[in-house]
């Protein structure tokens, strides 16, 4: 499978696995991702939320996707332009996650920025956690990168 095809498949599986999860226009958002992929990379994870600070701003989905190299976020605009952040394993800290009643919340926190992503099914938030952790943790020591 190439790179588009596993970001559908993902994607998919997480809709249904945690259908309480907000995203909205995941093909949009799927297309900044497969844009800023280098030739070299490949998904390992994907999965969908909102990447805002507030649970009420429902209209900032982002696809967050795990390669193997880093942690990337793509998230179209409604009107023009969108916006891409990547994490490499050097600038990866920590990960924190929140759960409430029904949403949960991971914190990302980086070198220079912290990345909050929001409106996750409270269900997600352990898997979301064990995959981008102990990806980035693995893809560190692959780099051999001191921490």
């Amino acid at each position: 499978m190439n790179n588009e095809e596993i970001l559908k498949k993902q994607l998919s599986n997480f809709k249904k696995k945690y259908p309480l999860t907000i995203g909205w226009r995941l093909s949009k958002n799927s297309k900044i991702i497969l844009e800023h992929l280098h030739d070299d990379e490949e998904i390992k994870y994907a999965f969908y939320a909102q990447k805002n600070e507030s649970s009420l701003n429902i209209l900032g989905t982002g696809i967050i996707a795990v390669t193997n190299k880093r942690l990337i976020i793509g998230r179209d605009r409604v009107v023009i332009g969108y916006f891409f952040d990547s994490i490499t394993p050097d600038m990866f800290n920590d990960l924190k996650v929140k759960s409430g009643i029904i949403w949960g919340k991971i914190e990302i926190d980086t070198v220079k920025e912290f990345t909050v992503l929001t409106n996750i099914d409270k269900r997600a938030l352990t898997e979301i956690e064990r995959e981008v952790g102990s990806a980035m943790l693995e893809m560190r020591d692959t780099m051999k990168i001191d921490h």
